[in-house]
């Protein structure tokens, strides 16, 4: 049996430590999703799925800003699901599944979401599958309901601007890693396999991916605005932009 883990707050925090140096906007850009959901409310109800969730990032600031929101979090990593148990408990529905397949919404509790919202989560599936997924989650919205995916999306426009914003970025990130500031992606992996509680469900996530995730795909926003439209929303745009990332959004 896995041990019961204890330091969710403490792995929680190291965790938003180890994002925030690939994203040091991060906060930005999820204030920005939330500002959009804050738009299409009807009334005080808000369903909200927070989609490839992961240790509930997404999840825990939506309920603080909408603290009777009803909140359904997907993922299908076991460590990073142990820790959105852990430190969010039974405010939110937590649901096992995989988006590579077409049959991942079975899973889910409800069927007219007012809003789904991804951060940095979906550059990981290949370019028929997201195309795919993208109708698969209209069709989970209510009418007039949102969709926002922040993520890697560069300025098809600006390729040597991006070129030099990326490069500038990885030289902070860099620093922020020689003088201990924070944790590399795969020095927080490290230590997690090193837990007596964590460890156990990195071996099934190495077994879930024993590759690693299928290669990243950072297509630019005008991609993701095409088949935002492709897939049926009545309204496609960007919300969000911070250096080479954006937020785009679908309203159905």
């Amino acid at each position: 049996m896995t041990p019961y883990l204890t330091n969710a707050a403490a792995w929680q925090e190291s965790w938003d430590r180890q994002q925030e140096a690939y994203l040091p906007d991060r906060e930005h850009r999820l204030a920005a999703m939330l500002d959009a959901v804050d738009a299409i409310r009807d009334g005080d109800r808000i369903r909200l799925l927070d989609l490839a969730g992961g240790t509930g990032t997404i999840s825990a600031r939506a309920l603080r800003r909408f603290p009777g929101a009803e909140v359904t979090l997907v993922d299908l990593d076991p460590a990073l699901l142990a820790l959105a148990r852990a430190s969010l408990g039974e405010r939110v529905a937590i649901v096992t599944a995989d988006l590579g397949r077409p049959d991942w919404a079975a899973a889910l509790p409800h069927r007219d979401y007012d809003a789904v919202l991804t951060a940095t989560a979906l550059h990981w599936l290949p370019a028929e599958r997201l195309t795919r997924l993208y109708a698969e989650l209209r069709d989970l919205l209510r009418p007039g309901g949102i969709l926002v995916n922040a993520d890697h999306m560069p300025d098809d426009g600006l390729p040597e601007l991006t070129k030099r914003l990326l490069d500038r970025a990885r030289d902070r990130r860099e620093a922020r890693y020689a003088a201990g500031a924070a944790l590399s992606w795969s020095q927080w992996w490290e230590r997690a396999a090193a837990d007596p509680a964590l460890g156990p469900l990195v071996e099934q996530r190495h077994a879930i991916y024993p590759t690693g995730h299928s290669p990243e795909w950072n297509p630019p926003v005008s991609w993701h605005l095409a088949a935002l439209t492709a897939a049926g929303f009545a309204e496609v745009g960007t919300v969000w932009r911070g250096a080479a990332d954006a937020a785009v959004a679908g309203v159905r």
